[in-house]
């Protein structure tokens, strides 16, 4: 199960990054955008909520002010564009395909 689901990361573009500080999570990455995924000692748990890599906040979490999307951290605010909106949720969907229990 665990090659079957490393498989369909590496088809969908899904990088692990290596943060061996960070022992209760993974942290995976496309295109700018992050999520950590819970440890568990049989492969992979809880999926977080995907948001922005990067910038002066490090992590900046995808939030909706009525109808506009931003990514806010602390002592950060960008206005997310519909094209990061799209890509975004293309990342949390392939995330959830490919760790998905099989």
């Amino acid at each position: 199960m665990l090659e079957t689901q490393l498989e369909r990361l590496a088809e969908r573009g899904v990088n692990l990054l290596p943060a061996v500080e960070i022992t209760t999570h993974f942290i995976f990455e496309r295109d700018g955008f992050v999520a950590l995924v819970e440890r568990k000692e049989d492969g992979f748990g809880a999926i977080g909520a995907p948001g922005l890599l990067g910038g002066p906040a490090g992590f900046a979490a995808l939030v909706w002010r009525g109808a506009e999307p931003w990514f806010v951290a602390r002592n950060f605010e960008q206005q997310a564009t519909p094209d990061q909106v799209a890509s975004i949720r293309r990342f949390a969907a392939d995330l959830d395909y490919a760790l998905r229990q099989l």
